[in-house]
């Protein structure tokens, strides 16, 4: 035995060695598990949204330091936005001057505690990544392609600042798509009356995999209010699609 070994000997029993290798493997176990608990402690804690869409959306609710893609629909959009305000959340919308600020005071939303920037230019990324540091909802409507990277900077802020971003159109990284479909008013006769409410199907596709939830909603209904109206229905891929068609 070497005399590095003598020493090493003398100085730990085996049992003491046996301890100490196995001093590593501890640490990582215990990393692991902190890992494993702040994953849980973020993913419950959400914001609330709307009853007709929380089942639809993975966790129930809006989950702090995500972003949400909404494809093609600024009243869904609006309408994810009405829960946390209606919770007392301080909101910004960027990037939209046809943002309809009657329909979103209908929806219970506190226009006293929304920031508007209609036409941020080509700033729009840096403006949403400013107020994101003191809103809690941001509705940002892209005026060019968002990259990979310049996304996963303003996740890191959205998640440090505990806010939640709601993209119209796509978005890299989105915790969900949403999207709108199967249009039809509702209170016109045979070429008379007036409109009393909008039926569509909205489906969400959760990030990373082919799952989605599809569901028939009023919006609005002939009170201006966002309410289910049908079951929800799971499918996987575009099989979904043709069942609701």
């Amino acid at each position: 035995m070497s005399v590095a070994g003598d020493i090493v000997e003398c100085m730990f029993d085996n049992r003491e060695m046996r301890e100490l290798s196995r001093v590593p493997d501890t640490v990582r176990e215990l990393q692991s598990r902190i890992r494993q608990m702040q994953s849980t402690k973020l993913e419950v804690r959400t914001l609330p949204t709307l009853p007709a869409l929380a089942d639809l959306l993975p966790g129930g609710g809006l989950r702090v330091g995500a972003s949400y893609s909404v494809q093609g629909s600024a009243s869904l959009a609006m309408a994810l936005m009405a829960g946390p305000a209606a919770s007392g959340a301080w909101c910004g919308v960027v990037g939209m001057p046809e943002f309809g600020a009657e329909a979103a005071a209908g929806l219970g939303i506190d226009l006293n505690r929304v920031v508007l920037v209609p036409r941020p230019g080509e700033q729009w990324l840096a403006v949403t990544g400013a107020i994101a540091d003191a809103l809690t909802v941001i509705v940002v409507k892209p005026s060019g392609r968002v990259t990979e990277t310049a996304a996963s900077r303003l996740s890191a802020r959205l998640r440090q600042r505990e806010a939640v971003l709601i993209a119209l159109g796509p978005w890299p990284q989105a915790e969900a798509r949403l999207s709108v479909s199967e249009g039809r008013w509702g209170g016109i006769g045979d070429g008379h009356g007036y409109l009393a409410g909008r039926q569509v199907t909205v489906t969400v596709s959760g990030a990373g995999n082919g799952r989605q939830l599809s569901r028939r909603i009023w919006m609005p209904d002939s009170a201006l209010q966002v309410r289910e109206d049908g079951t929800v229905r799971s499918g996987v891929g575009s099989s979904l699609a043709s069942r609701a068609s």
